[in-house]
């Protein structure tokens, strides 16, 4: 099997599984979008996905991101969404912003104001935002924390040139489905809290973005509405 064939079929597999998880929660699996995380992958690569039926992408590296953006920009390429996935140093935006329509990441008041003033600038229409919150409280995931979300989330609701269009977050880094499944949780009652608010900004906040190959299933049926998946498309990651 060549590369681009193991792709697409890998893909299938796992939009089957999305598909899988979704009627076990009873929920209809049009309302999950897989995100393919394509870090370290070459633009053949992630062509060969977009070929399949992929339709949106997510980048962890501002770097990657501007390497690979002009490669998928080239005509033929089938259309899609490109969603900035991984911490956002303010040093970058600029970059991000040329390529991504959507940034997952947001985890501060400084990031978020230097988001709204970039796209000001650039005079374009509101910036797709997730907030990122670190509901697994391990020292090594960035976000904010959830005591401190529906403050950021409410502040990103009054910027102008931002759209708050729901929540992130990476899960508890275990075998502990029960730990995972408390992590996906949390998330989900941000959002509430958040959209039970009122708070100006916040109507369109719907989206919960978690779940990634390993425990997808878990994060679709704790609510999420966009898993990011990886090796599970592209396999491995060679080592650094």
């Amino acid at each position: 099997m060549d590369v681009a064939a193991g792709i697409a079929s890998r893909l299938g597999e796992v939009r089957r599984r999305i598909e899988a998880a979704a009627d076990g929660a009873g929920r209809d699996a049009r309302e999950v979008r897989l995100l393919l995380a394509v870090k370290t992958q070459p633009v053949e690569a992630i062509r060969a996905a977009l070929d399949a039926g992929a339709d949106l992408l997510g980048h962890n590296r501002a770097q990657e991101l501007v390497a690979t953006g002009p490669g998928l920009a080239e005509p033929g390429v089938p259309a899609h969404a490109m969603h900035f996935i991984g911490h956002l140093q303010s040093n970058k935006v600029n970059q991000v912003l040329r390529w991504a329509t959507c940034v997952e990441s947001v985890d501060s008041p400084r990031l978020a104001e230097r988001l709204d003033q970039a796209v000001a600038r650039a005079e374009g229409g509101p910036l797709d935002v997730l907030v990122q919150v670190n509901t697994s409280g391990e020292a090594t995931k960035a976000g904010v924390e959830p005591e401190h979300a529906a403050d950021l989330a409410l502040a990103v609701g009054r910027l102008p040139h931002l759209r708050l269009r729901g929540f992130m977050t990476i899960g508890a880094n275990t075998r502990d489905a029960a730990v995972v499944r408390a992590s996906y949780d949390r998330l989900a009652a941000v959002r509430a809290d958040v959209l039970g608010s009122g708070a100006a900004g916040t109507a369109e906040a719907t989206e919960l973005s978690m779940g990634m190959s390993g425990d997808l299933e878990i994060a679709v049926t704790a609510g999420a509405t966009i898993v990011r998946v990886g090796t599970a498309v592209f396999g491995a990651r060679p080592a650094p």
